[in-house]
């Protein structure tokens, strides 16, 4: 029996790196329409309570997973900029003062945007939180990641291009059912910017508000789309980026960046890269240096697992914004292939796909490969930028299906990696359809440092036999 399920993991294994036939889904969905969802619905609710604290939400505050960076609203007054928390629900052991700013955009002027950084944290803890004062004080809680270690397992969502829909609604509530830790975001947040005028800060604060329910107890680590460059010189906007940059913080400092829209960071055996396809990336720009850095800061035997979150998907066969991440491809590509990176994931198309191992690196305008060719040095390409957003689907593929591409399907969904271990992690997407969660697209993504060398690979002779084991159990569930 044992023989029987290593022989089949085998085979699997190897048309997952090797490439098969493209599937283009024939699944054709029965979409809700793509309208916000109205204001007074209960989503968007307003904390009771005078002043009350509201958008809360976390993000990773550090380089190590030690610290968090929470975020709220006070819509009338400034309030106090404080967090008590412990580890003990109603028992607040520590208090942290943070700080607060607010900003206009035409004639809207933000609410209070507090900001409070607690560091010092242990790992693998769950923590009690509160905000706000008297009847109006508000209570959430939060864990912190596991040690970084090699052998660190943890699980992400991913999810892309959001909004505030029934759709999104659908797609929120069914990741907050999937057992994922934090959320890895890959860009265009609220569509805010499809609003004119005053209404531009109003559904701001909605979406806050939306995400409230997941954000505010566990962290999502945020990239910028561009639904958040926002510029709108009609309205006399032409700060790109600005209510982005106010509302979601980063820990971009904690890895020398210069910018919060790139940074880095590890988290239990992951070491996750946040680059900005809507800022310049191109040779000597400040991006571009600091990720010919970042490279040096990563160390493999200790976070195997190599992430990168863009925006718009370098390999992509939709009809919606092809080629248009193929600036990045050229750029960066060959650092990707020779760091070893595991998965790319990226949003911007409103429909799912995922690449086999593939690269370009070999092409020039003067000679060399002129098409993607199967590379085992090369990362998995996921494109999630299928949350549910007012735009809709984007429900037309190229035909035929180009080889780079693995499986392509136009619904809604989000994603989720369980990385086990320093070797092997659990890949799924999760069509939402008709409000029912449905696993469609699965594989074993194996690591491409630890995955691909014998010799660290006999660092345990038992770790093989584990692998099957977890493969087994999970094929039963």
């Amino acid at each position: 029996m044992l023989l029987h399920l290593f022989f089949s993991l085998s085979v699997f294994l190897t048309l997952i790196d090797n490439g098969n036939a493209g599937i283009t889904s024939s699944f054709i969905r029965n979409e809700r329409p793509s309208v916000d969802i109205p204001l007074e619905n209960d989503v968007f609710a307003v904390p009771k309570g005078y002043n009350a604290p509201q958008q809360v939400h976390i993000t990773q505050g550090d380089y190590e997973g030690k610290a968090v960076l929470i975020s709220w609203v006070t819509p009338d007054k400034p309030g106090p900029s404080q967090v008590r928390y412990g580890l003990s629900e109603g028992k607040y052991e520590f208090t942290v003062e943070g700080s607060f700013t607010n900003y206009t955009f035409y004639n809207y002027k933000s609410g209070y945007i507090h900001k409070c950084f607690l560091d010092g944290l242990q790992y693998d803890t769950k923590y009690y939180y509160e905000i706000g004062n008297g009847d109006s004080a508000r209570n959430f809680w939060f864990e912190t990641p596991p040690k970084v270690d090699p052998d660190a397992s943890y699980k992400f969502g991913i999810i892309g291009d959001l909004g505030q829909t029934y759709n999104s609604l659908s797609t929120l509530q069914h990741y907050m059912n999937s057992g994922a830790k934090s959320v890895l975001f890959v860009g265009d947040l609220s569509y805010a910017d499809r609003y004119k005028y005053h209404d531009v800060g109003v559904r701001w604060d909605s979406w806050g508000r939306f995400v409230e329910q997941s954000a505010a107890y566990q962290p999502w680590m945020w990239s910028a789309g561009n639904h958040e460059i926002e510029y709108m010189p009609f309205m006399g906007e032409v700060t790109m980026f600005k209510s982005y940059l106010y509302r979601y913080p980063t820990p971009y400092k904690a890895s020398n960046s210069t910018s919060p829209l790139w940074y880095s960071i590890r988290r239990a055996s992951a070491h996750i890269i946040v680059l900005s396809t809507y800022s310049p990336f191109v040779k000597y720009t400040p991006q571009w240096k600091w990720l010919r850095e970042e490279w040096k800061n990563i160390d493999r035997e200790k976070t195997p697992w190599l992430i990168v979150l863009i925006h718009v998907p370098i390999y992509n066969s939709n009809v919606a914004h092809f080629m248009e991440g193929e600036s990045m491809r050229s750029v960066f590509e060959g650092w990707f292939i020779e760091h070893k990176v595991d998965v790319i994931f990226a949003g911007h198309v409103h429909a799912y796909e995922r690449s086999y191992r593939v690269s370009n690196i070999h092409y020039n305008i003067s000679s060399g490969d002129p098409y993607p060719v199967l590379d085992k040095a090369a990362p998995v390409y996921i494109t999630v930028g299928d949350g549910g957003n007012q735009e809709g689907l984007a429900s037309r593929f190229r035909d035929p299906q180009p080889d780079y591409s693995a499986f392509r399907e136009a619904s809604f969904g989000h994603s989720t990696l369980d990385i086990k271990n320093r070797t092997h992690a659990f890949y799924h997407w999760n069509r939402n359809d008709d409000g029912k969660k449905v696993k469609i697209d699965s594989f074993v993504l194996h690591n491409q440092y630890w995955g691909r060398n014998y010799q660290r690979r006999k660092f345990n002779k038992n770790r093989l036999h584990s692998v099957i084991l977890n493969r087994a159990s999970t094929a039963q569930l």
